[in-house]
């Protein structure tokens, strides 16, 4: 489905839907300048609530904010394969150490990493301390 905008002596102007930043720019224009918010909306295939958390983004930092980004987010991740790899050294070096005291030795050789992150890798790896009945 082509979206098009009508221009003078029938030359209309096709957005391509693909094109994210297009159609949310068009929709802003026609919404504001020529066709009206409710109509755009219809056109364009967004809700109102969209439409004017758009509006604002765009006063806010222009075309450029309107820009999808890519989902998750930017911070690198803190147990890398080099962490992960010295988590599961040290619990098969001590397999009785808890989270906190591997934590704990991770820290002290500078790799910055929390209890909760070496827990989730010796969950994730299945090296939980065996119980003996």
């Amino acid at each position: 489905m082509k979206i098009s905008i009508k221009g003078i002596k029938s030359k209309d102007f096709v957005i391509d839907p693909e094109d994210s930043l297009a159609m949310k720019l068009s929709m802003l224009i026609e919404g504001h300048c020529t066709i009206g918010v409710h109509e755009a909306i219809k056109k364009y295939g967004y809700t109102e609530q969209r439409y004017y958390q758009l509006l604002a983004k765009y006063r806010e930092g222009g075309a450029q904010a309107l820009i999808d980004k890519k989902p998750g987010s930017d911070k690198q991740p803190v147990r890398t394969k080099d962490i992960v790899n010295q988590i599961i050294r040290l619990r098969f070096l001590d397999p009785f150490s808890s989270a906190d005291v591997i934590a704990q030795k991770l820290n002290q050789i500078g790799h910055k990493v929390s209890k909760r992150s070496v827990e989730r890798t010796i969950t994730e790896y299945g090296l939980q301390k065996k119980h003996m009945f």
